[in-house]
């Protein structure tokens, strides 16, 4: 994506006189991403895995379910299975900070119960499949039962999907690693940064869990923090693993999420420590023309954040 596309003037000027097209152009592009990893997988015969791994708020959740539904389509039935149901009893993660548990590690997961379920999901045998209780901090007692059929397709999810400590066990299994993040920046005519790929996820993070976590704005800054730590520790060094990587910004989402963002920032009782990154968003997203989120199709990856 050139640096001229990722001006705000172009974007600005786009949202004024065709927002439909600036919509339409940042959902084709992602739209024939999706289609180049569908023909991937193709070429490969027999059960399929799939390692999707990339940071918070990137669209993993989303990007998961359209390669799955893009796989079905051309005949290979594809489960998702999310890493976050293979975490530790909270009482058993590890501690990073005063005790609290670290959710970030690649040690917050049940390491051999991931190997062996996915190695039994490619034996072609009927698998128990966890599923973790974020409101309890614990694993749910019950299981679901998946079995993969010849040539099925499973997409495991998350964020140390492309760990070593995670994937080495599976590497003798067919597995297209898949790698996604926000990966432009916004400038402005001068070549200066507007919002940088963190600037722009922590906004969709910030609109996401005050809609679906009934999360405060200071409570996710206070979280960010950890988040990033966890991402430069464990999910960074191994991007380049990636057999293929997925920019997942629509260059419109500055303009979509703009009013949503500053109102949240402004009305929030936010920390003092915050204050100061909490106003220069609110600086930084003011330059943005304001979109309505109505133009945005129901099946967008945006709407992972503002339904």
């Amino acid at each position: 994506m050139g640096l001229n596309n990722n001006r705000i003037e172009y974007i600005n000027e786009l949202a004024q006189e065709n927002s439909h097209a600036l919509v339409a152009r940042a959902e084709l592009r992602y739209r024939n991403i999706i289609n180049n990893i569908s023909e991937k997988a193709l070429d490969e015969t027999g059960r399929k895995i799939i390692m999707l791994a990339g940071p918070s708020s990137s669209g993993k959740t989303t990007t998961a379910k359209k390669i799955a539904d893009s796989f079905t389509s051309l005949g290979m039935d594809t489960h998702v299975v999310s890493l976050d149901d293979f975490y530790l009893n909270r009482k058993d993660i590890p501690g990073y900070d005063e005790g609290k548990p670290d959710f970030e590690t690649v040690y917050a997961l049940d390491l051999p119960l991931i190997s062996e379920t996915v190695k039994s999901l490619m034996s072609g045998a009927e698998t128990d499949m966890p599923s973790f209780d974020f409101t309890v901090g614990e694993r749910k007692s019950t299981y679901t039962k998946l079995k993969l059929e010849k040539n099925d397709a499973i997409i495991v999810e998350g964020l140390h999907a492309l760990n070593p400590i995670v994937s080495s066990e599976l590497e003798n299994l067919r597995l297209i690693k898949l790698y996604i993040n926000v990966s432009s920046r916004i400038y402005d005519a001068k070549g200066k940064i507007i919002l940088n790929k963190r600037n722009l996820r922590f906004v969709r993070r910030l609109i996401r869990d005050y809609n679906f976590r009934g999360s405060s704005v200071n409570n996710t800054f206070e979280l960010w923090e950890n988040v990033c730590r966890g991402e430069d520790m464990y999910l960074f060094p191994y991007k380049d693993m990636a057999d293929i990587r997925i920019n997942s910004i629509h260059l419109c989402e500055p303009c979509i999420f703009r009013d949503t963002a500053i109102n949240l920032l402004k009305a929030a009782e936010i920390d003092d420590k915050y204050k100061g990154d909490a106003q220069k968003l609110i600086n930084s997203l003011n330059k943005f023309v304001p979109l309505n989120s109505e133009l945005i199709p129901k099946d967008s990856l945006l709407r992972e954040f503002i339904g």
